[in-house]
């Protein structure tokens, strides 16, 4: 009889424990269901190689007004390299051409040019940056084909129009006493040189590639090289 009996409260213990399981089983999916204990899934990060060329590689990353030292390699100075130290000052989107830029630009040529204008639904984008020559010689840079301005993964360079107008944002600056790279500057000195590139309406550029090579790609693949981060 008390054999019975105790097989009997075991059973009863199991029940109720099974009972006790489900009802904490039940709580547990409804408050997953309602969002009150099931944590909410991330976003997925922004990879750091956003607006590197793929296959790149990246030599360093800095942001907005911080400066980085490049080292050109080409097989022709190997023993006495081009060095430049930039520092992205400013990106400037979904504006005008500087007008005393442009004003200079016809005064040049004696004649009133077209006020530039970007393709159809696309913004001009200047970048403005410093060159500092920490070199052992004189040397020439601009941003043509060596800088993309990238949107997350996307990558835009200056077309010949664009390189034409960052050609006379040079121009006027030298004409003002602030000579740059594109013209040539020797070690220890500095100055600013500027890229114009055009990028959909509505989108923000997030960075900026900045390659160690003569350009961005050569006949030897794509060079390693930089990125400044914009956001």
């Amino acid at each position: 009889m008390d054999k019975g009996l105790k097989v009997s409260s075991r059973t009863v213990a199991a029940a109720v424990l099974l009972v006790v399981m489900a009802a904490c089983s039940d709580n547990s999916d409804q408050a997953s269901v309602k969002g009150e204990t099931a944590p909410s899934t991330p976003t997925a990060p922004r990879t750091p190689k956003d607006g590197a060329p793929p296959g790149a590689e990246v030599l360093g990353t800095v942001r907005t007004g911080e400066p980085l030292t490049v080292t050109v390699l080409a097989s022709n100075t190997a023993n006495d390299p081009a060095r430049w130290q930039f520092t992205v000052r400013s990106v400037t989107c979904g504006k005008p051409l500087d007008s005393a830029v442009v004003a200079y630009a016809a005064e040049s040529v004696g004649s009133p040019i077209p006020t530039p204008t970007p393709e159809a639904g696309k913004q001009f984008c200047v970048v403005a940056m410093e060159a500092l020559n920490v070199g052992k010689s004189e040397e020439v840079w601009n941003a043509d084909n060596t800088v993309s301005l990238n949107a997350d993964d996307t990558r835009y360079t200056q077309s010949q129009t664009d390189s034409a107008y960052a050609s006379d944002y040079a121009q006027y600056f030298s004409s003002n006493g602030q000579s740059g790279p594109n013209f040539g500057l020797n070690p220890g000195s500095r100055g600013p040189v500027h890229g114009v590139f055009q990028i959909p309406t509505g989108q923000q550029p997030t960075s900026i590639w900045i390659t160690s090579g003569t350009a961005i790609t050569t006949i030897d693949g794509v060079q390693p090289g930089y990125l400044v981060l914009l956001k």
